[in-house]
């Protein structure tokens, strides 16, 4: 079977910038149907409570393809690493809620673009650290890592679809 290709790609201009700005958690199942438009979710069928966390500097959204000529197969490994400055109570009580969960998240970047992780089969927390620091200037917080495994890149999600399902409670460390 030949997989066609279908265009090429550009050089675009230098306007762009690194860094995620917030995410926004979900409950496992809670998205219902998902309408998928040229790559992008434009609405969800489902009613889910989206709880927002606010991070600043040292998180990442990567995508690693696999891809095995022996074996058929191509997945994409979804790997999100969140940093929460400051320890407290109510953020580590979440985390350890968090940490037992599947939940679906949409990361929201510096570039206005929104992102589901863990669309189909949600994502886990497979590393992370409660950290004190050692020196002055050091991290005295929480440090996530999320991962999804899924059959396609994390989508591309039109910025109504996270916004208007937002609940507007968080902790406030």
């Amino acid at each position: 079977m030949a997989c066609t290709l279908t265009t090429g790609r550009e050089l675009p201009c230098k306007d762009s910038v690194g860094g995620i700005k917030a995410v926004y958690l979900a409950d496992y199942g809670t998205l219902g149907a998902l309408t998928v438009t040229s790559g992008e979710v434009t609405a969800i069928a489902g009613t889910p409570d989206l709880f927002q966390f606010d991070v600043k500097g040292n998180s990442s959204l990567e995508q690693a393809i696999t891809s095995s000529r022996e074996n058929g197969t191509t997945f994409y490994e979804q790997t999100l690493n969140l940093t929460l400055t400051k320890l407290d109570v109510a953020t580590q009580q979440e985390i350890v809620t968090i940490a037992k969960a599947r939940p679906h998240i949409f990361v929201e970047d510096y570039n206005g673009n929104y992102f589901l992780v863990g669309a189909v089969h949600g994502a886990d927390i497979s590393g992370g650290t409660i950290v004190t620091g050692a020196a002055m200037g050091d991290l005295s917080g929480f440090t996530l890592v999320f991962s999804a495994q899924e059959t396609l890149p994390a989508y591309f999600v039109a910025a109504a679809v996270v916004t208007g399902n937002v609940e507007p409670t968080q902790i406030q460390p």
